[in-house]
């Protein structure tokens, strides 16, 4: 693919977002405080977004434009965080393309069949990635939507000196897609996929390179809508050993990535310069893939609550910024526990260049949100000071 020069109306292009906290984190820059945000920020947690959802299942939330927007910015107005994190699911360009998948409750995503063969990922492999621009429609309405409020209403957040809150796009990783579709459903050793990869590599290259194309054209469709910055969720690479990353699905995350990495802006000084889009790579459990998950071609790199931000910058290296990783349990402890150990993750992310505070996983439903925002506060305090 060819570069790509974004809108001049795009927030990044137009001075919007581009020196916001979190984007110049995400190149590497201090600025004024440490910028903050939480996945799963918008979701059951809030009891504004139980209010709305009540009578909508899962996937109909995400493909109503509307109902996506108010959820993904409802805890940019209740936390004053420095982001919105785009409320999707990782099944959603399933769906568009026309695979037969529900979330169901307490559950997740569950299939009609598992494509843990030859035959049935022949089968799925038949549907043409290309479909999702297409069906995509409802999703950049909804970043559209997000980020005309988000750019209305900076007072929502706190911006670092820029009119208008960031909007991350979100995509899980091939290899999360697949775990998924060779089980049919959940599971919690993803032995289906794994046994895939081992006893037919072609069946399972070819798997990874259908949900690398599809997932990568859900994350570019949304970074072309106005998204400032691509996220990519590999939930469950965790359950891989390095050499099996390295060789069966790092070169499908790299393809996945490669449609956001031809994106780049124009800088608002006048000077006809460009700037990529920025892109961070989380993973659940990767403490030892976090090397080759930079590899893979990201500008930031998530690390969960199982690795200090300190042991994280030796293993990906220097110069990298990170993200994360105050462990969600501690949401849930007296505060001053959860003070200490806020500013403990605050401490050890000074060894990168560049830090925003995040969870090491997503936001508990049982959450008081209440505790989120004093989380916001003690961070910007802490950071700026």
């Amino acid at each position: 693919m060819s570069g790509v020069i974004l809108s001049p109306q795009h927030p990044l292009s137009a001075g919007l977002t581009s020196d916001s906290r979190l984007v110049r984190a995400y190149r590497g820059e201090r600025a004024d405080t440490t910028p903050v945000w939480f996945m799963r920020q918008a979701g059951r947690s809030l009891p504004e977004y139980r209010d709305l959802r009540v009578g909508t299942r899962m996937l109909d939330a995400c493909l109503d434009p509307a109902m996506a927007s108010e959820i993904t910015l409802q805890p940019v107005r209740r936390h004053g965080v420095d982001a919105g994190i785009f409320f999707s699911d990782i099944v959603v360009p399933l769906r568009l393309v026309g695979v037969d998948v529900e979330i169901q409750p307490g559950r997740g995503p569950v299939f009609t069949k598992g494509y843990a063969d030859a035959a049935a990922v022949a089968e799925l492999t038949a549907i043409d990635p290309a479909r999702l621009d297409e069906a995509s429609a409802p999703i950049a309405e909804a970043v559209a939507l997000t980020i005309a409020e988000l750019n209305r209403t900076p007072e929502a957040a706190s911006t670092g000196g820029n009119a208008a809150t960031p909007l991350i796009g979100f995509a899980g990783a091939p290899f999360t897609l697949a775990a998924y579709l060779a089980e049919g459903g959940p599971s919690k050793d993803h032995l289906a996929a794994r046994t895939l990869m081992h006893a037919d590599p072609g069946a399972w290259r070819a798997l990874m390179e259908w949900t690398a194309e599809l997932t990568g054209r859900f994350l570019r469709t949304q970074i072309v809508a106005g998204a400032s910055a691509a996220q990519l969720f590999d939930s469950w690479a965790g359950a891989l050993s390095l050499a099996d990353y390295e060789a069966h699905v790092a070169p499908a995350s790299a393809r996945a990535l490669s449609f956001v990495h031809d994106l780049e802006f124009e800088t608002a000084d006048g000077s006809g310069a460009t700037r990529p889009v920025p892109v961070v790579h989380f993973g659940v459990g990767t403490g030892e893939l976090l090397g080759a998950m930079k590899e893979v071609g990201v500008d930031v790199v998530g690390v969960d609550y199982r690795v200090p931000l300190d042991v994280a910058a030796e293993r990906v290296g220097a110069g990298v910024p990170l993200q994360g990783n105050l462990d969600p349990a501690l949401l849930a402890a007296p505060w001053p526990v959860l003070e200490a150990a806020v500013r403990e993750v605050l401490a050890k992310g000074t060894v990168a260049p560049a830090h925003v505070f995040n969870l090491g996983h997503g936001v508990p439903p049982e959450t008081d949100p209440t505790v989120l925002t004093r989380v916001v506060e003690l961070v910007h305090e802490a950071g700026a000071s």
